[in-house]
């Protein structure tokens, strides 16, 4: 529960496969105790239920994304403590990122620090053309410190995420969608409509590929090019031999739409 006694995040299941998340912690959606820990039962129900394939993450706050980190809760914390918030707030974002569902922010208002963090983490974003997005922490004396100086550089290249966060700048939705921090810009209002749409689209193709391609595009940033060609085909043979490749080859031969699990 939040301060006010409503639920922070509140997950609702759109058709079989799609787990819809909505932040709702007023004025700001801080990425305080409340969201972290809704965050983490979300996903403790996306990953309980293989028929879970989509994870779209939103929200019902005017104006906001999410602003960032919970500065209050901050302020209060010995080095222990923060330590252990920011392990916390890392933690549930890297569930996020992980390859097992594929995730969709949609972002409408401002993603600033930790929410820019967050909409990083997932697979795909979507935002309105009124989202607008930072990483202000060098005014604040600190680094984006749950995975920013890591995912941002992997979208935008480092001298454009150099800019962002020493500057500590704001980014609207046209520059972010020509940089590629934004998937897909669409007209305000709409970034949940259409990340719903997304999901929907991409239910209809196989899950484990899906899974395959984002650990192998992961695997371009962390491996040499030599490892990361050989990386490539141990998940293509995996997926002829153990995925859905047959189903869908039977299924491109018969000119019928595949039955993926």
């Amino acid at each position: 529960m939040s301060e006010t006694g409503v639920n922070a995040v509140v997950s609702e299941r759109v058709g079989e496969s799609v787990l819809r998340v909505t932040l709702q912690r007023p004025p700001a959606n801080a990425l305080g105790t409340p969201i972290i820990d809704g965050l983490n039962e979300a996903m403790d129900e996306a990953e309980a239920d293989d028929a879970i394939k989509i994870v779209v993450v939103g929200s019902s706050v005017a104006g906001f994304f999410a602003a960032g980190a919970d500065i209050k809760h901050m302020s209060k914390a010995d080095g222990a403590a923060f330590i252990a918030y920011g392990d916390s707030l890392r933690g549930a974002l890297d569930r996020l990122a992980a390859p097992n569902k594929i995730t969709i922010a949609a972002i409408e208002g401002v993603a600033l620090g930790g929410g820019l963090e967050l909409a990083m983490a997932c697979s795909l974003r979507v935002g309105g053309a009124d989202a607008k997005f930072g990483l202000p922490e060098v005014k604040l004396g600190l680094i984006p410190g749950a995975g920013g100086t890591q995912r941002l550089p992997r979208l935008v290249g480092r001298g454009r995420a150099l800019d962002i966060m020493l500057t500590g700048r704001q980014v609207d939705a046209d520059e972010a969608h020509a940089i590629g921090l934004l998937d897909r810009r669409v007209e305000a209002g709409r970034a949940e409509e259409t990340a719903l749409q997304l999901a929907a689209e991409l239910c209809r193709m196989s899950l484990p590929a899906q899974q395959a391609v984002i650990r192998t595009v992961d695997a371009a940033f962390d491996m040499p090019l030599v490892e990361g060609f050989a990386f490539e085909v141990t998940q293509e043979q995996g997926l002829f031999e153990d995925g859905e490749a047959k189903e869908g080859i039977s299924a491109f031969l018969e000119k019928r739409r595949p039955n993926f699990a």
